[in-house]
């Protein structure tokens, strides 16, 4: 890993890219990866490289789905092992959710060695190597899951771009929440809560709003799933992208 000092004007995108950089050299994370964390971080350049309000909005709304569910998983793919995964292992315990990793470019090393990544940061079970069920409507390898993981889930956190699959699973019937720096990917069009921010940032706070909330009884969680508006979160991110006023960053 490149030491990067934190004074330097690009310290979190730099960063970033280097942690992507040593998920490929580890096995985790696959060469298209790099392709899709370019595409995710110039997004993130139109947004200011901040949590907007609408995102916190979601992010709460986020927390307070996986607080109701009766099973949560949380999806784990490359660029997740790579970018936050001792921030998906808080998530999953402040929550009671599963960690199941889902790949499109799917080995059994690749399978091996994330949830390896995973346990070696404080899972303690990583599901997904029984791939013992489907997602119904996909003929690739995304399309196995864990029949009592994912395909059992109610709720399940899809983050960084899948289309096809964030379909698929919406069509299945299950509460999705999504993190996408895109507002139009299909991604995010097909989430019950899309959360429109870097997951550096995303993962984390869904985690502290889950641990705020950890006390909150039904009635209260129940109103901030129904007070969300996705829609208005989708076309918030679109307006900060579109209009807002960039500043110049080396």
């Amino acid at each position: 890993m490149v030491d990067v000092p934190e004074s330097h004007p690009r310290y979190e995108s730099l960063l970033t890219r280097h942690r992507i950089e040593d998920g490929v050299e580890k096995g985790i994370t696959s060469q298209q990866g790099l392709i899709a964390q370019g595409r995710g971080e110039a997004f993130d350049y139109l947004l200011g490289e901040e949590t907007i309000p609408s995102a916190d909005d979601a992010a709460r709304a986020a927390a307070a789905h996986l607080l109701l569910a009766d099973h949560a998983v949380l999806s784990v793919n490359g660029n997740v092992a790579a970018l936050v995964p001792g921030e998906t292992v808080d998530l999953a315990a402040a929550t009671g959710a599963d960690i199941e990793v889902n790949l499109f470019n799917r080995t059994e090393a690749r399978m091996q060695a994330i949830a390896d990544h995973l346990r070696e940061r404080g899972a303690e079970e990583v599901k997904g190597l029984t791939a013992d069920g489907r997602i119904p409507g996909l003929d690739h390898e995304r399309a196995k899951v864990d029949a009592d993981g994912i395909g059992a889930a109610d709720v399940v956190v899809v983050p960084l771009e899948d289309g096809d699959r964030a379909e698929a699973l919406a069509d299945a019937g299950k509460t999705e929440i999504v993190v996408d720096l895109n507002p139009l990917s299909r991604s995010a069009q097909s989430a019950a809560v899309p959360i429109i921010d870097n997951i550096i940032r995303a993962v984390p706070n869904v985690t502290a709003h889950a641990r705020e909330l950890r006390d909150a009884d039904e009635d209260r969680l129940q109103a901030i799933v129904d007070g969300f508006d996705a829609d208005e979160t989708r076309a918030a991110a679109e307006r900060a992208i579109r209009e807002g006023t960039l500043q110049r960053s080396d």
